[in-house]
């Protein structure tokens, strides 16, 4: 019995040691070696503090910033662990709202936020990306309309000339991957940042 059990458990065990650690120990080193930054997330760093990640957004509510796309993500209520509380860009419980088309509650909150943001640029349509979640709610990016749509009330915000916001709009537009894939869009994070250099000045 043993010398038929022998054979698969010392299989078992060099698949286990092959699959489960040589070959993802050779693939994170290969990644460090070929792409240092993504390997190690990402990060984005100002005045030599990670301040974020290019691939997960944050959360931004001052009128100076430009805003990212809603996250519906959740996280346990400190008060009640039976409940859950909002906390956006929460990548440990990455998700979408769930909400159907159907949903009433989604139906108001698209309604109030819409009006809310035709509020802020009355003489253009409002992006959809603006007021609607990402399925993972870690989206860092917008849509380039969705940054156009910004550009007023940031500037205003600044009180700086719209044309320089729309520059550094421009300049940090990302284009479609191979120039054929996605649309072209806008790391939120990023643009933040250079708004803040260019306030420095």
């Amino acid at each position: 019995m043993l010398r038929e059990i022998r054979p698969a458990i010392i299989l078992l065990l060099i698949l286990t040691a092959i699959t489960g650690l040589a070959y993802p120990l050779a693939m994170t080193a290969i990644a460090g070696a070929i792409f240092p930054a993504q390997a190690q997330g990402s990060l984005i760093e100002k005045d030599g503090k990670v301040v974020g990640s290019a691939l997960i957004g944050q959360e931004f509510r001052d009128d100076k910033y430009f805003h990212g796309r809603l996250s519906a993500t959740l996280a346990p209520d400190p008060n009640d662990s039976t409940k859950t509380v909002a906390a956006p860009y929460n990548a440990v419980n990455s998700g979408g709202s769930n909400l159907g088309p159907t949903s009433k509650a989604l139906a108001d909150r698209l309604k109030e936020d819409v009006d809310k943001f035709k509020g802020e640029n009355p003489k253009a349509a409002v992006p959809v990306d603006l007021v609607t979640t990402s399925a993972s709610g870690l989206d860092p990016d917008i849509s380039l309309e969705a940054a156009q749509f910004q550009v007023p009330r940031v500037a205003k915000a600044r009180n700086i000339p719209e044309e320089a916001v729309k520059r550094l709009v421009a300049s940090a537009t990302q284009d479609r991957l191979l120039g054929l894939l996605g649309e072209p869009r806008v790391n939120v994070l990023a643009l933040n940042l250079a708004l803040d250099r260019t306030a420095a000045k």
